[in-house]
């Protein structure tokens, strides 16, 4: 076959290479065909499908493929399926799991011919210890100023978004109780403070010191933290406007790139999971403890859907399973040199031979004769 063929062989070829290939299950319907993955399938198959599919739309625009889409179900338009966005501006929905998106009582279909059934979405589980630092020492290697080494504390210490940060204004701190902690929207929100976020001390110093330094600077006031208004950004651009996602991010891949670190931004908020789950385990006394402290960070987190922890815990239940094991096998082998050294002990003593003195093996003869005499 040739990538121009009609879109009937095209379907058939790449099908085949699915099932053959891929391991993949296929499930025929009239229009379009289910796709089931397997253990043994690899988990890029979604991007693969997504590509080809992407390919074709190109093609065709540029009039290079007169057939129409191989990879669009037709009848998707015809029934007009619902196409419900998630709540992350131009991004595709997120699965109910992932905690961010408010529930649907169906399952979206798609307008893709060959759909991807019963495919679980898994979090990144960044189980480094040293991972904020790595990265706060590789922003200091390019000059980071104190706004992007401020955020990126933030990002590590709170496990928010990264736009719940660079969004939050003066009144957003001013509305807390404590020093320690800002408001800030929560995704599907819309805009309302219904979380907050909870750093360090030291986080609070640097923000100050931010704030009445290197934010007065930029700011076309030159006003310090007590003469700003609630509605101020708290973090600026150089030209004194507000600090926007794409002006950071820059910042951020400079860094990430000359480190030669492969960090995706969105890992610091799976780490900051991971990293109170095992604090979790580690100060609590029992399992009733266990889930109250799980219950609150469900909340602090703002997880539409609980069942996202369970994903979480599933790399702690093989962590700790690994962890005892390695301790049986350590046991093993300390069982395994007593064993050996009580084997090498039991021998000497079976060949000890008793040195008996000439005198001494008259007086026994002469006692076991008396011996044998009162057997008599």
């Amino acid at each position: 076959m040739k990538w121009n063929d009609s879109s009937e062989i095209i379907r058939i070829v790449v099908e085949d290479y699915l099932m053959l290939e891929l391991a993949c299950k296929i499930r025929e319907k009239d229009t379009f065909r289910f796709v089931k993955l397997t253990n043994k399938s690899p988990i890029t198959i979604s991007r693969f499908l997504s590509a080809l599919k992407s390919f074709y739309k190109s093609m065709i625009r540029l009039e290079h493929y007169t057939y129409n889409n191989p990879f669009i179900d037709g009848q998707y338009i015809l029934h007009d399926y619902s196409n419900q966005n998630g709540v992350r501006k131009d991004k595709p929905r997120m699965p109910n799991i992932s905690g961010t998106e408010d529930a649907i009582p169906h399952r979206r279909l798609t307008d893709s011919y060959f759909k991807i059934i019963k495919e679980e979405w898994q979090p990144q589980i960044i189980d480094d210890g040293n991972l904020p630092y790595q990265v706060y020492q590789a922003g200091k290697k390019v000059d980071w100023s104190q706004r992007e080494m401020l955020i990126a504390r933030m990002l590590f210490e709170t496990g928010a978004r990264i736009s719940e940060i660079i969004h939050l204004t003066i009144g957003d701190y001013r509305q807390r109780k404590s020093h320690q902690e800002v408001a800030t929207f929560n995704k599907g929100s819309h805009g309302r403070k219904i979380k907050f976020l909870r750093f360090s001390k030291d986080t609070v110093k640097r923000l100050f010191h931010y704030i009445d330094t290197e934010r007065k600077s930029y700011d076309k006031n030159h006003f310090i933290f007590e003469q700003l208004s609630d509605d101020s950004p708290i973090f600026l651009s150089e030209n004194g406007t507000a600090l926007t996602y794409h002006a950071w991010y820059h910042h951020w891949n400079k860094a990430m790139k000359l480190n030669e670190i492969s960090l995706n931004l969105h890992k610091a908020r799976h780490w900051f999971v991971t990293s109170r789950l095992r604090e979790i385990y580690h100060i609590s006394q029992n399992e009733s403890e266990i889930q109250q402290r799980k219950n609150e960070l469900i909340k602090y987190m703002k997880w539409k859907n609980t069942d996202t922890i369970n994903v979480y815990e599933h790399h702690f239940d093989k962590a700790k399973h690994r962890e005892s094991h390695d301790k049986m096998l350590e046991q093993m082998q300390r069982n395994e040199k007593e064993y050996i050294q009580q084997l090498k002990a039991s021998k000497k003593s079976k060949l000890k031979l008793t040195v008996i003195e000439t005198d001494n093996l008259n007086k026994f003869d002469g006692d076991l004769q008396e011996l044998l005499e009162g057997l008599e």
